[in-house]
C-alpha cells in the first residue's frame, strides 16, 4: 500500500512539475489571497509620533463623555419611558450599559496593546489583515460623516427653536429645495458654519479642542446635575407605583378610549408597566445612547501614556455616562406619569409639570452644550481614522499630511469637515442615519474576536512588531515579513490535530495548534451568531427555534472548546476579564442589533461598500505601505538564500 502512495505522490509531482501554467495561476492566487490578509507591523516600542502628544487621562474622560452625552439624555429618556419601559427604563439603562461595556473593554485592551492612531481599523489590521481593516476603516468614516453632519442639523434646529425658528422660516421663504425624498426642504447654512467654526478648532490644535470640548462638557454635566437634583426634590415615589386604574382616570379624561385600548397603548402600571419585554426593548434602544466612547481609541499617538491612559478614559466615560442616563431617567419618571412624558421634549414639559417653568433656561444651555460636546466628538476621530488609512496607503498619501507646526492631520480635517458640511447643508439624512449604527456595531464585533484571537496565540505580536521596523535586525541579517510575522504568532514544531488535545489540553502555554483551534473555533462561533440573529429577525415556528436551539449549544460547545486552550501569559496594563464569554457575548450583542436594521439600510450599506471596494482593488492594494514591507523582505531573503547556496 505505501509503494501505491508513493507511486501517487510521484506522478502528483510530476504532473505538477509539468504543467508550470497550473502553478503560475495557483501562485498567483495564493499571492493574492496573502495580500489580502496581511497585516500590519507595529513597532510599539517607539513613542515617537508625528501628532502632538498633549492629551492627559482627563482630556480623554472629557472626550468620551462629550461625544457619548449627547443631546440623547434630552430626550431619549422621555421615548423610551414611555412607549417602551416606564419607570423601569432606567433597568434598560442599565442593561445598555453593560452591553456597550462588553465593547468598552476590548477597545481598553487593544489601546494598552497597540498605543497608535486607528482605532478599530488599527486593530483589525494587525489581527485579522488588510481587507478587514479597510472595511471597518471606510465604515467608521461613513458612520463619523453621517454623525457629523445630522448632529450639526440638530444643533442648527435646537438653537432656531429657541430663537422663534426665525432662520428655518426665512430659508423655506427663500432657499426653498423642491426635491422631496432627495434633498432637505430648505439648505442648513447654520449647520454648515457650526462645521467650518470646528473645523478650523481642530485644525488649530488638539490641545485647543480639548479644552473647549472640557468646558462645554462640563457645563452639560452640571446642567444634568441640576436636573437629577431637581427631580429628586419635586418628584414623588407614587409616579412609580401607579396603577392601571390611575392611568385609566387621567387618561380617559383627555380621550375617549376605553380602557383596554388604554392599556395596550401605556402597560399596566407600576414600576414595570411593559414587562420584561418593553425593558429589553428599551435597552435596545438605549444601547445606541451609549455609542461614541470609541473616539478615545483614536487618539493613540496623542496621548502622554496612551497604555493606561486609554482604557481609564474609555471605563470612566461610560460609567459617567451611565450615572447621568440613570439620573435623568429617574428623575423624569418620578416627576410626572411617565405616560404624560413628551417625547421630543420631556424636560422642558416635566419642569413645567412640576410648576420650574425657568429651569427650561438651563436646559436649553444644556442641551446646545450637550450637541456641540457631541459634534466635536463625532468630528475629532473622521480624520485620524482619514490619516490613518492614508499613512498605510489605503486611501490617497496626500490626506497624510500632517501641519508641522500645529501637529494636526490638516488635510484629512479639512477634507472630512467639507464632506460633513456639504452632506449637512443638502441632505435630511434621517434615512440614513441608521448606516452610522452598521459602522460603528462591526467596528465593535471585529474588536471583540480580535481580542478572542490574540490572546489566545502563542506569542503577542508586540515582539513581531518590535523587530519589524528595527534597524537593529539588520546588523544580524534578519528580516520579518508580513507572512513572517504572522507565522511568528505560532512556534514551528508541528502538531496533530486529534480530539483529546482540542478538549483536555495540558499545555500551560499556547502553541501553534492551540492557536489555530482558537482561529477557527472564533470564525465558526460569529457564523453561528450571525445566523442566529438572522433568524430573530424572521417570523418564529418550530423549525426556526429548534435551528436555533441546536446553533445555541453549538455556540457553548465551542466557548468551552476556546476556554479549554491555554491563555497568552504576556503582561499589559489593561485586559479584558472573562474571556472567553465577554468578547462572545459583545459579538452577539453587536450582530443582534446589525439585524434588526431594514433592508433599506442594508441595501445604502452595499452601496457604500462597492464604492469603497473600487478605491481599495484600483489604489489601495497596490500603494499599501505593508506591500512594500513585504516585497523588500521577499528580496532580502532571496539574495540570503541565494548567497548561502554559494557557500
Amino acid at each position: 500500500m505505501r509503494g501505491f502512495s508513493d507511486l501517487g505522490t510521484a506522478r502528483a509531482v510530476t504532473i505538477w512539475k509539468a504543467d508550470p501554467k497550473k502553478k503560475m495561476e495557483c501562485q498567483k492566487i495564493t499571492n493574492f489571497g496573502n495580500q489580502l490578509l496581511r497585516r500590519k507591523n507595529v513597532d510599539c516600542t517607539r513613542e515617537d509620533s508625528r501628532l502632538s502628544r498633549c492629551l492627559n487621562t482627563f482630556d480623554l474622560v472629557a472626550l468620551g463623555v462629550g461625544s457619548t452625552l449627547g443631546a440623547g439624555v434630552y430626550v431619549l429618556a422621555g421615548a423610551v419611558a414611555r412607549e417602551n419601559a416606564g419607570p423601569a427604563i432606567v433597568i434598560s439603562f442599565l442593561i445598555a450599559a453593560l452591553a456597550s461595556v462588553l465593547a468598552g473593554l476590548c477597545y481598553g485592551e487593544f489601546g494598552a496593546r497597540v498605543p497608535k492612531t486607528g482605532s478599530a481599523y488599527l486593530y483589525s489590521y494587525v489581527t485579522v489583515g488588510e481587507l478587514w481593516a479597510f472595511i471597518t476603516g471606510w465604515n467608521l468614516i461613513l458612520s463619523y460623516v453621517i454623525g457629523t453632519s445630522s448632529v450639526a442639523r440638530a444643533w442648527s434646529a435646537t438653537f432656531d427653536e429657541i430663537i422663534g425658528q426665525h432662520i428655518e422660516k426665512f430659508c423655506k421663504k427663500y432657499m426653498t429645495m423642491d426635491a422631496p425624498g432627495v434633498l432637505a426642504k430648505y439648505p442648513d447654512i447654520f449647520a454648515v458654519v457650526i462645521i467650518i467654526i470646528l473645523t478650523g478648532l481642530l485644525a488649530f490644535g488638539v490641545k485647543e479642542s480639548a479644552l473647549v470640548n472640557k468646558v462645554f462638557t462640563c457645563i452639560n454635566v452640571l446642567v444634568l446635575g441640576f436636573v437629577v437634583i431637581s427631580g429628586f426634590v419635586k418628584g414623588s415615589v407614587k409616579n412609580w407605583n401607579l396603577t392601571e386604574q390611575d392611568i385609566y382616570n387621567t387618561s380617559h379624561s383627555i380621550s375617549k378610549d376605553n380602557q383596554t385600548q388604554e392599556e395596550k397603548l401605556y402597560g399596566v402600571g407600576g414600576f414595570m408597566p411593559y414587562g420584561w419585554k418593553g425593558v429589553l426593548s428599551g435597552a435596545a434602544t438605549c444601547f445606541y445612547a451609549f455609542v461614541g466612547f470609541d473616539c478615545i481609541a483614536t487618539t493613540g499617538e496623542e496621548v502622554k501614556n496612551p497604555q493606561k491612559a486609554i482604557p481609564i478614559g474609555i471605563v470612566a466615560s461610560l460609567l459617567i455616562c451611565f450615572v447621568a442616563y440613570f439620573g435623568v431617567s429617574a428623575a423624569l419618571t418620578l416627576m410626572m406619569p411617565y405616560y404624560q412624558l413628551d417625547t421630543n421634549s420631556p424636560l422642558p414639559n416635566a419642569f413645567k409639570y412640576v410648576g420650574w417653568d425657568g429651569a427650561n433656561y438651563a436646559v436649553a444651555v444644556g442641551s446646545l452644550c450637550a450637541l456641540s460636546t457631541s459634534l466635536l466628538g463625532s468630528m475629532f476621530p473622521m480624520p485620524r481614522i482619514i490619516y490613518a488609512m492614508a499613512e498605510d496607503g489605503l486611501l490617497f498619501k496626500f490626506l497624510a499630511k500632517v501641519n508641522e507646526k500645529r501637529k494636526t492631520p490638516l488635510i484629512a480635517t479639512v477634507t472630512s469637515g467639507a464632506t460633513a458640511a456639504v452632506m449637512a447643508f443638502l441632505f435630511d439624512l434621517k434615512d440614513l442615519v441608521d448606516l452610522m449604527s452598521i459602522g460603528t456595531l462591526l467596528a465593535y464585533s471585529l474588536v471583540a474576536a480580535c481580542v478572542l484571537v490574540l490572546r489566545y496565540q502563542p506569542e503577542q505580536p508586540n515582539l513581531a512588531y518590535q523587530m519589524a521596523r528595527s534597524t537593529e535586525e539588520t546588523d544580524n541579517n534578519e528580516s520579518v515579513s508580513t507572512s513572517e510575522s504572522q507565522a511568528g504568532f505560532l512556534p514551528e514544531e508541528e502538531e496533530k490535530f486529534f480530539f483529546k488535545a482540542i478538549l483536555c489540553s495540558t499545555d500551560s502555554d499556547p502553541s501553534k495548534f492551540s492557536g489555530s483551534v482558537v482561529n477557527i473555533s472564533t470564525f465558526v462561533i460569529g457564523f453561528l451568531i450571525v445566523g442566529i440573529c438572522i433568524l430573530t429577525s424572521l417570523e418564529p415556528n418550530i423549525l426556526i427555534n429548534t435551528v436555533q436551539i441546536i446553533a445555541a449549544i453549538l455556540v457553548v460547545t465551542i466557548i468551552f472548546i476556546i476556554r479549554k486552550q491555554p491563555e497568552s501569559k504576556t503582561k499589559l496594563s489593561f485586559k479584558v476579564p472573562f474571556l472567553p464569554f465577554l468578547p462572545v457575548g459583545s459579538i452577539f450583542v453587536n450582530v443582534y442589533l446589525m439585524m434588526q436594521l431594514d433592508a433599506g439600510t442594508w441595501i445604502r450599506f452595499a452601496i457604500w461598500m462597492l464604492l469603497g471596494f473600487i478605491i481599495y482593488f484600483t489604489y489601495g492594494i497596490w500603494h499599501s505601505v505593508e506591500a512594500s514591507y513585504t516585497a523588500s523582505a521577499e528580496v532580502e531573503r532571496n539574495t540570503d538564500t541565494g548567497s548561502d547556496s554559494c557557500k
